[in-house]
């Protein structure tokens, strides 16, 4: 789908930011191997969720989705999970297919690990290229036979009765880590997990919601064998890896204020604001609720001038997939922006500093690429231009951000992979247009 953006005046209003992709996922999987039945409220309703959902129908699980008219008459996406238990799932007829998502494919695994039964797991070409060794590793070690050319998709996975390791990751991965939670419900023993820094923690917080065990001691976490989880309804927060780009825009549309309710705000999911706080942003969040486990709040972002700084060490975790998004405010701040200790954007969707360097050169960014990171000077003029987001949805969206303080018409030839994670979202950004 092409995609043309023009240059906006100001942004003001409220926006409603879809459900969180990472919560969304957990929430299918466990509602999955749960016993009876758990309804998920503000689903993500995108490409790489419903790849979860269809992978889990093809072993049995009924999973249905209803279209819900809120109070404000926006619509809004519930799924209901008959679970099974944690022996429920059956052989699929055929590979377990899941598309360009990496999150399903990784934790996926962590649950096959623990069948009686074979099965094969595949994405697109894109996910085909990204690294599978990462979760091969451990869950070999665990007792899983997994079979793979280049450590890569597709695995052939053929479960059975697993142990407890303890393991410790080589780089912090919310993905692995989970893999391995996830496996150790099946095992006879825990499992310890040594992380190197905070990665997000929605598995150890969801798993607690359906009556799993783990705990945590500073970096360290114990992942203990269940008996059986139990169904729950569950609201999901607005995705503040969403969020990031309205926030952006926002802060660099002269005049601009935008309001995003109802966003998580987990602490190991909020660098971004971190970061943009240090660079001298305006935003506040209100209304904060943790009553579902999940920390949520009202965000509130207002046109700024920012400043370069630094960003490196245990903030990467935190803001990875906001490092694009971040990118560009940075051609727009006073100074130098430096981030280091990324080199995980290698292994993502696309190469992240690759594609992020091709996309901001293309609209005139002074931007350098590093061997994990990237240097950015601003600030710099943006003009339009035709622009690829290399199937990568984080590059097209920030792509039609950077569109809206260019000068002239930016096209982004393939925009339709922003489905990925925000279904509707150019319509939102004309909906915001003054």
């Amino acid at each position: 789908m092409r995609a043309v953006i023009r240059p906006v005046r100001q942004l003001i209003g409220e926006t409603v930011i879809p459900g969180d992709k990472s919560i969304s996922h957990r929430g299918v999987m466990l509602g999955a191997i749960a016993r009876g039945t758990s309804r998920l409220s503000h689903f993500l309703a995108g490409d790489d969720c419903l790849n979860t959902i269809k992978a889990f129908q093809q072993m049995g699980i009924r999973i249905e989705l209803e279209s819900v008219l809120k109070d404000d008459g926006s619509k809004d996406t519930e799924v209901i999970i008959q679970g099974k238990g944690l022996h429920g799932l059956k052989k699929p007829g055929k590979p377990l297919y899941v598309g360009n998502s990496g999150t399903t494919a990784r934790l996926l695994a962590g649950i096959l690990a623990g069948q009686s039964f074979e099965a094969i797991l595949d994405g697109d070409q894109s996910l085909r290229k990204r690294p599978m060794g990462r979760i091969i590793e451990p869950l070999k070690r665990m007792g899983a036979d997994i079979e793979s050319e280049n450590s890569t998709l597709p695995l052939t996975i053929r479960g059975g009765r697993l142990k407890g390791i303890e393991y410790a990751l080589p780089v912090a991965s919310a993905q692995v880590k989970s893999a391995i939670i996830l496996a150790s419900l099946y095992t006879g023993s825990p499992s310890v997990i040594h992380q190197p820094a905070l990665s997000r923690d929605h598995t150890e917080i969801m798993l607690r919601r359906f009556g799993g065990r783990v705990e945590a001691q500073g970096l360290t976490l114990t992942a203990y064998p269940a008996r059986e989880l139990y169904g729950q309804d569950i609201r999901i927060p607005g995705d503040i890896s969403s969020a990031a780009y309205f926030i952006t825009a926002a802060l660099l549309v002269p005049g601009s204020r935008i309001t995003m309710r109802g966003i998580g705000i987990n602490p190991t999911r909020t660098g971004i604001l971190d970061a943009y706080r240090q660079m001298g942003a305006d935003i506040t969040i209100e209304n904060i609720d943790e009553s579902g486990g999940e920390p949520a709040g009202d965000i509130t972002a207002s046109y700024s001038r920012l400043k370069g700084i630094e960003i490196g060490g245990s903030m990467i975790p935190r803001l990875i997939d906001e490092i694009p998004i971040l990118a560009l405010a940075a051609t727009q701040a006073q100074g130098t922006t430096v981030i280091r200790d990324a080199a995980e954007l290698k292994v993502k969707e696309s190469n992240r500093i690759d594609a992020v360097v091709q996309c901001l050169r293309a609209l005139g960014a002074n931007i350098e690429p590093t061997e994990d990171g990237l240097i950015i000077h601003g600030p710099a003029p943006l003009t339009g231009n035709t622009v690829t987001c290399h199937m990568d949805h984080r590059i097209a969206m920030m792509a039609a951000i950077a569109g809206l303080i260019a000068e002239g018409e930016t096209i982004i030839t393939d925009g339709q992979w922003v489905d990925v994670s925000f279904p509707g979202f150019f319509k939102e950004i004309e909906r915001l247009r003054s």
